[in-house]
């Protein structure tokens, strides 16, 4: 053939004998597109006596030399990082990462990691900082107050907020490239994580410059007045210094708040990169203050100030006790730990779950909340000689090395392990072996190669601790039953995959796996603004437990109030519209209320929650156009305890239990204080309907810590 055509190209897969199989896909795919009646090769057994098969083809190919002119030899996307164009984003779409396949996108890299290259060694560090500022706790009363008379002017304004917000994502994309740079030279980051992080803030800033409508929506639909927090502080991590930091400040802004970032003390140079992106935009320096403060005294001073009505933190959950510890009433909006694991069944498809496994679990030397340290792999799974060896061939395959590498796909420690990550690092526990051991590559300590322990028990060290480092585990399940037993079985609950094909299994774990973010048949790492908002159960949250980058993260940063201007003529709600059961309440408690008006603000609020039920918690509506991807948005329904303190009003109460009563649940139940029946003179029969059936029993105080708490009446002590 070579001979006749001049020129002849072989797609031959070269394997082992002994390992044939691997082959398979590569020739079925290539005999399904070959054969197929697009394909010259369907008519390859009668091109020579079929007449019309031989014309047809003839044809194809005279009129594929007609278009060779017409195809362009250049790429069909344009994206060219050194020549940008920026505009406001009038809708949200998501920012698009860097191409590395189109020429001018690789000499904008080439020219980053040349810029990241000069500024190692040349920072400034966060001690540095502290002395400069030399802030003391009066210093920090100073900020406080800064943002405080800032507070009233930012808040008055959302059209002028959501244009500086849209106008702080243009910025923000303006100096991509200058905090590439800082990423790479502080935090060690490579340059594919870099930039996807890039983008993510960029999108936290267009989505919740469009998230202020919620606020408005909400004013109108429910005559209410949205009054936000004046002050609020952000205490983002290191792992993610510029998309973490930014979106809990452009949150906050969003919502009207003046806001005070403390960065943390690896990466102070990347958060106050990011801070002066957002002045330049337009964003005063009163209302976004950035504090370099010691993690001593005096930081915690700022996080326990009598002034600062909420806390955004990304860390761990030690730090977040830590901060409700010297604030007990803190409104803190936090995203904790997490110990997160992918199950593969024997339906997987092996070649894909591997590659998704090891990405999942070593992107950024494994230092993501959100990283797959575990691996449980079901039934066959676990003693799959191939899937173990593409496992570790895939792992072998990443490059490790610095940030200003660009070949490096797995980075440096933020610095030396922790006493946590050096045991997984290094020890073995009962039972374990190493299926690819852990190698120290330089005398920093910071520079390891990969390891993947084989044999990990539940209930072990490294099954249940976060070790936040380049190490994974692979556990044993006998099913998907026992499986998802031990994905559950740890205290927290961020980010969980699975990989099957099997459409019964993953219905099956979708209904019974306990965590935030769940993945099917890809990673479990790099959630997108919109697509997937970002958050855990468990102990991988404190707070409201709303997602960052989703549906109403930003109405949390301040209260709600009556609009009384509104609330005679409002007219969008119909108590006839509600469940029969809870308009059976709302009627049955009637006589119970103070006055008509309470009793219509309980009408009110029950049509109210229908309309929000129907609307918002019972769909599960696709978050971005993508055509071979579906993202959902789910709501649970959470067992709730309410306390109903000494100087509850019945009104109060009722509103509470309707609420219940709609978001249905057998293990609802409700705490009263003995004063309030005391006060109330409510008898047990008035009591059963007020408490609409619910289980309650009168204790002075709560004898168990519930999970999930609502407070009707003031503050008690020993709820705090």
């Amino acid at each position: 053939v070579k001979k006749d055509v001049g020129g002849l190209l072989l797609y031959t897969p070269v394997v082992r004998p002994s390992e044939f199989q691997v082959a398979v896909a590569y020739l079925t795919r290539r005999l399904e597109e070959n054969g197929s009646p697009d394909n010259f090769m369907s008519g390859v057994f009668d091109i020579d006596n079929d007449r019309n098969v031989f014309d047809r083809e003839r044809l194809r190919f005279e009129l594929s030399l007609r278009l060779m002119n017409d195809i362009a030899s250049t790429p069909n996307r344009k994206q060219n990082r050194l020549d940008e164009k920026h505009s406001i984003q009038e809708t949200f779409t998501n920012a698009p990462d860097t191409d590395p396949s189109l020429p001018n996108n690789r000499d904008w890299i080439r020219q980053a990691v040349a810029g990241a290259t000069a500024l190692v060694g040349k920072l400034k560090t966060h001690e540095a900082y502290v002395i400069e500022e030399n802030l003391d706790t009066k210093g920090v009363d100073k900020l406080v107050k800064t943002a405080i008379n800032a507070s009233t002017d930012w808040a008055s304004d959302r059209e002028l907020r959501k244009q500086l917000l849209l106008t702080s994502a243009t910025e923000l994309a303006k100096r991509r490239g200058v905090l590439l740079q800082l990423m790479m030279a502080e935090a060690g980051k490579t340059v594919a994580e870099a930039d996807a992080e890039l983008s993510e803030a960029i999108d936290f800033a267009n989505y919740y410059a469009h998230s202020i409508s919620e606020i408005t929506r909400t004013e109108e639909l429910d005559a209410v007045v949205f009054e936000p927090h004046r002050v609020v502080v952000v205490t983002p991590p290191w792992n993610f210094p510029v998309a973490i930091a930014a979106g809990g400040v452009l949150a906050a802004l969003a919502a009207g708040s003046s806001v005070i970032i403390k960065p943390a003390p690896q990466v102070a140079n990347c958060v106050l990169a990011m801070v002066q992106a957002l002045w330049q935009a337009g964003v005063p320096k009163d209302v976004l203050q950035i504090a370099f403060v010691p993690d001593n005294e005096v930081g915690l001073s700022l996080i326990g100030h009598q002034d600062v009505d909420a806390v955004i933190l990304t860390g761990s959950y030690e730090t977040a006790k830590l901060f409700k510890s010297v604030k007990p009433d803190l409104q803190l909006a936090a995203e904790t730990s997490g110990k997160n694991a992918l199950v593969i069944t024997p339906n997987a498809d092996l070649d894909i779950a591997a590659g998704d496994l090891a990405k999942s679990a070593f992107g950024h030397a494994g230092q993501k909340c959100s990283a797959a340290s575990l691996g449980i792999l079901v039934g066959s799974v676990y003693k799959n000689k191939q899937f173990l060896a593409q496992l570790v061939d895939a792992v072998e395959s990443m490059k490790v090395g610095y940030g200003i590498q660009p070949e490096a796909s797995v980075g440096p420690l933020i610095e030396e392990p922790s006493e946590k990550l050096l045991r997984a690092l290094t020890t073995l526990d009962d039972g374990e072996s190493w299926l690819l051991e852990p190698k120290q590559l330089d005398e920093t300590g910071r520079l390891w190669r990969p390891g993947i322990k084989y044999g990990v028990k539940a209930g072990s060290f490294f099954q249940t601790t976060e070790c936040f480092g380049p190490v994974l585990g692979l556990v044993r399940a006998k099913s998907l039953k026992h499986a998802i037993e031990i994905q559950n079985s740890t205290a927290y609950g961020l980010t969980a995959g699975i990989h099957s094909l099997n459409t019964a299994e993953i219905k099956t774990w979708c209904e019974s796996v306990d965590a935030g973010n769940l993945y099917v048949n890809r990673g479990i790492t790099g959630a997108i603004v919109q697509r997937q908002p970002f958050g855990g159960f468990k102990r991988s949250s404190v707070g409201f437990g709303l997602k960052a980058g989703g549906p109403n993260y930003i109405l949390q940063f301040g209260t709600f109030k009556d609009n009384q201007m509104k609330f005679a003529g409002i007219n969008q709600y119909q108590i006839s519209g509600v469940k029969k059961n809870i308009a059976k309440y709302v009627q049955s408690v009637e006589l119970l209320m103070e006055s008509n008006r309470e009793h219509l603000l309980l009408e009110m609020a029950a049509a109210s929650d229908e309309y929000w039920t129907n609307e918002l918690f019972k769909s599960q509506p696709t978050a971005g156009e993508l055509t071979y991807e579906g993202n959902y948005h789910r709501y649970l329904i959470n067992p709730c305890t309410v306390r109903v303190s000494a100087d509850a009003t019945k009104a109060k109460l009722a509103r509470v239990v309707q609420a219940l009563l709609l978001a249905n649940h057998s293990e609802h139940s409700i705490s009263i204080s003995p004063e309030f029946l005391e006060r109330t003179s409510l008898t047990k029969e008035q009591l059963i309907v007020l408490t609409g059936g619910l289980k309650y029993v009168v204790e002075e105080n709560l004898e168990t810590v519930p999970s999930r708490l609502i407070l009707v009446g003031s503050k008690e002590d020993h709820v705090l």
